[in-house]
């Protein structure tokens, strides 16, 4: 029973924690604290060319470029994060951030030159892994109720279904494909 209760406080202080820095980044997207917008680039940025612009001012700037993705972004940083609070919701807040998180990290990575963010950002997908791990019971118990739910005929014209929807977009693909390099030669 004790080791009950310790779990539930280590992970509602886990997604506790992700929530409010995750917020704290989402709003700052949202009121201009992050990204170079397009009317407000600093002076430095603006007179460089794109071939001596460092990777982050030009990633930096990229990102600000759109004020629709900004927002996108930033609010489903917000609603990831508030989703996080709730028993009932944290496993679609988790659906919500990490892919955002493993975007963050890759991107960090890549552009960034300062490991403080990267590392945040790995602690947080962290923190969101170590909350799906506290709750694998719950986890594969869903999976089973998805599973067992349809009787082996459901299952199989699922199954049935589900391979001529892949089948369809394969060529979906060979058409569009096809297409690029007609065009493209053109």
């Amino acid at each position: 029973m004790k080791s009950i209760i310790i779990k539930h406080c280590v992970e509602l202080a886990a997604r506790i924690h992700v929530a409010i820095f995750i917020s704290i980044y989402g709003l700052g997207k949202i009121v201009g604290g992050q990204f170079y917008r397009r009317d407000k680039l600093p002076d430095d940025v603006a007179l460089q060319t794109l071939a001596e612009t460092p990777a982050f001012d030009l990633a930096w700037t990229f990102m600000g470029y759109s004020q629709a993705y900004i927002m996108f972004i930033g609010l489903s940083q917000i609603i990831g994060a508030f989703f996080l609070l709730f028993n009932r919701t944290k496993f679609i807040g988790i659906a919500i951030l990490i892919p955002i998180l493993l975007n963050i990290i890759v991107f960090d990575i890549i552009f960034l030159p300062d490991y403080g963010a990267l590392s945040s950002a790995i602690l947080y997908f962290s923190l969101l892994i170590f909350v799906l791990y506290l709750n694998k019971e719950k986890i594969i118990e869903i999976f089973k109720r998805l599973i067992s739910v349809y009787p082996n005929e459901a299952r199989l014209k699922n199954f049935k279904i589900g391979l001529g929807i892949f089948g369809f977009l394969v060529v979906l693909f060979g058409i569009q494909q096809g297409l690029i390099f007609v065009l493209d030669k053109w």
